[in-house]
């Protein structure tokens, strides 16, 4: 049997809850008409971490939590049916294997439908890779930190990357972004299993990339300026527009000045560069 957590809120907030309910366990995550269902196997979860996230959030969203049990399902399956391809400033497709695409575009990226985060449907993910591809990555390496599908590490290779590296906290992720890297025919992406500080990172970096939430990047932000090379540059995004000044705030502490902004129906994208 799995525990199922139907969420019902508004769409803007639906990838940040997401990755709230995440951390109080549950692992595998489909989009609906009104929220989103989460799912873990038996109950390992933890219900107070619940309550805990209704409660932050009841103030700025209408939340319904709603619990029950079912059957082991095919997820994929379910989640085919609603998956659209996306198209990034007429220049990026997002598609999954089995859509039929006439026109071409300068980059296509191939994304297995599962439930990692990242397919381009979410105004955050689509903000970084519309800043991506103003960015130069020719012969750069590159991080990836909290990867999902490894939509963006995939986007950097596509860009010219010579190396990426990418880790996320998700088992699923590691795997669903490894079967994504492969069918993008990319060979010199890496995927590790955990977080920054616990996963296996030598070096500097010249690019940085972080779509995950306000809290993370803050808490995280020094460990990001750490591994960036002088001039090197760290996209983020995962916020709302409201919060730009926190973050350039907590990122001046470490020589990151802000370059470029861009938003999307509120949610944001900031482009520092380590001085």
């Amino acid at each position: 049997m799995y525990s199922r957590l139907q969420v019902t809120c508004t769409p803007e907030f639906s990838e940040i809850l997401m990755a709230e309910v995440g951390e109080a366990g549950f692992d595998t995550f489909m989009e609906t008409e009104t929220g989103f269902e989460a799912y873990v196997e038996g109950d390992a979860f933890d219900k107070q971490v619940l309550e805990e996230i209704k409660e932050k959030y009841a103030s700025v969203t209408p939340l319904v939590f709603q619990y029950d049990e079912i059957e082991k399902q095919n997820w994929n399956e379910a989640w085919e049916k609603n998956v659209e391809p996306i198209i990034v400033d007429d220049k990026c497709l997002v598609r999954a294997a089995f859509h039929k695409i006439e026109k071409t575009y300068p980059y296509e990226i191939i994304i297995t439908p599962k439930m990692s985060f990242g397919t381009g449907h979410h105004q955050t993910t689509h903000l970084m890779l519309s800043a991506q591809m103003k960015m130069d990555h020719r012969g750069k390496r590159v991080m990836d930190a909290g990867c999902g599908t490894a939509i963006l590490s995939i986007m950097a290779n596509k860009l010219g990357a010579t190396e990426v590296e990418a880790f996320d906290i998700d088992e699923w992720s590691v795997e669903n972004g490894n079967e994504n890297t492969a069918n993008n025919n990319c060979s010199n992406i890496r995927i590790q299993l955990g977080k920054i500080n616990e996963v296996n990172l030598t070096g500097t970096f010249d690019i940085i990339l972080a779509n995950i939430n306000k809290n993370i990047l803050l808490a995280e932000m020094h460990q990001y300026a750490a591994f960036l090379k002088s001039g090197g540059e760290l996209l983020l995004s995962g916020f709302y527009e409201q919060d730009i000044p926190d973050l350039k705030l907590e990122a001046a502490k470490y020589a990151l000045k802000a370059v470029r902004q861009q938003t999307r129906e509120t949610w944001a994208c900031l482009l520092l560069q380590k001085q």
